[in-house]
């Protein structure tokens, strides 16, 4: 049987001029693209989502540049391995460029290793990362590196790959194939280059043709896809879609799904710092004040895993994400922050009201600067009616508390403080 490369593969570019999507990033005028071709690249950081080309680009570079390339991955490698990289770095006439995809998995010991080969030059260091290398690479690394940032392929990028591998897979199965409807095809790959070749590899492969041609549906995409998913794998397509199942399942309060995604993550090894970090997050924007616990616990999860590892630490994660799969829910302060964000995008930046000015000197005194403030610790209770917002929005609610005890609780108080003015 003849064997065929993957189609992400066989497609993968090597040129700017092929590259779909970023840019910011490859465009003529860029930045960076006009360092690639004069070949003064600095080491770099390339931040993104999966399948939006971070490799891809790592690679155009060692050819643009002529340099030679040495690939690692995070996950499989460690501080031996790169130091093997440097001796032999060492020893060629030219500065090599060493890629690690998925750099966030070094541990600090790892990425101190890689520090003095970067300082002095021995090495280009290009690091791919899913995840904020502010908060997984360490400082000095970092503060060596520029850091590009990579957005999620739009329509038009996935339609032109879309055509490109349709095209490839006629020419592989020597038969026509038209894709008569596209929407299966886009929200199965989610901005990923690499999941929507995936895809539309797999359904060539398995559709049997009538008459040397192929006629695809989103009918018979979405058939395929969930015939054929593939187990969850932390170096495959699924690890965005578990954790997304995950956080679902929080937010929807099913403690028995939620155990089951974090018992998915925790067999293929996903890392604890990510399962923590997304639970975080969540404990504020979808439980908030209906339970301000939550946040405190997720907080004590994050330290927790970051001190103990795995295995310890799947035990805290499994008690932390039924705790707040139990919770009652709220997004009350997410919704009065986009609310507020949404206010100023149409009202611009409102001066700042005279009475709440800080007036540090005589002459912001003189004016008027923090004239009439009130201290509200010198009124009964502690408080008392006054203005705070720019005098446009005076009246303007932005928090709602929601259906919930404590959050009825905190309606309760602001109705007795502030109903004349908000109507609470």
């Amino acid at each position: 049987m003849e064997h065929f490369v993957p189609l992400a593969e066989q497609l993968r570019p090597v040129n700017f001029e092929n590259f779909i999507g970023q840019q910011h990033l490859v465009g003529k005028d860029s930045i960076l693209r006009k360092a690639i071709e004069g070949g003064t690249i600095p080491s770099i950081i390339l931040w993104g989502p999966p399948g939006v080309g971070k490799t891809t680009l790592a690679f155009i570079i060692s050819k643009l540049t002529n340099r030679p390339f040495f690939t690692l991955s995070a996950i499989s490698s460690g501080v031996k391995e790169v130091r093997e990289v440097i001796t032999k770095s060492k020893e060629l006439d030219t500065r090599a460029i060493l890629f690690i995809d998925e750099i966030h998995r070094f541990s600090k010991s790892q990425q101190d290793s890689l520090l003095g080969a970067v300082e002095k030059g021995i090495v280009t260091l290009i690091g791919a990362t899913t995840e904020n290398p502010s908060f997984e690479v360490i400082s000095p690394l970092l503060s060596r590196c520029q850091v590009y940032i990579l957005s999620s392929l739009v329509e038009e990028d996935l339609l032109l790959l879309m055509d490109s591998a349709r095209k490839a897979m006629e020419q592989r199965l020597g038969i026509s194939i038209a894709i008569e409807q596209s929407e299966a095809f886009l929200r199965i790959s989610g901005g990923d280059a690499r999941k929507l070749l995936n895809a539309v590899e797999l359904v060539c492969n398995t559709l049997v043709p009538e008459n040397s041609a192929l006629n695809i549906t989103n009918e018979l995409v979405l058939k395929i896809i969930q015939q054929n998913l593939a187990l969850y794998d932390k170096l495959g397509e699924m690890h965005y879609d578990v954790i997304s199942a995950f956080i679902k399942s929080i937010r929807g309060s099913d403690p028995n799904a939620t155990v089951y995604w974090l018992a998915r993550m925790i067999n293929a090894g996903e890392d604890p710092k990510f399962i923590a970090r997304r639970m975080l997050i969540l404990a504020s924007e979808d439980i908030g004040n209906a339970n301000p616990n939550a946040l405190l616990l997720a907080t004590s999860c994050f330290q927790a895993v970051e001190v103990i590892g795995y295995p310890e630490c799947q035990l805290i994660l499994s008690q932390t994400a039924i705790y707040l799969a139990a919770s009652a829910k709220s997004n009350a302060s997410y919704a009065a922050l986009l609310k507020a964000f949404e206010t100023i995008e149409k009202t611009g930046d409102l001066p700042v009201p005279l009475n709440l000015r800080n007036a540090p000197t005589k002459l912001m005194k003189n004016i008027g600067f923090g004239k009439d403030y009130k201290y509200s610790h010198d009124y009964s209770g502690n408080f008392t009616d006054q203005e705070f917002l720019p005098d446009k929005l005076s009246g303007k609610k932005f928090y709602d508390p929601q259906n919930n005890p404590r959050e009825a609780e905190i309606r309760k108080r602001l109705h007795e403080l502030w109903n004349i003015r908000y109507k609470y």
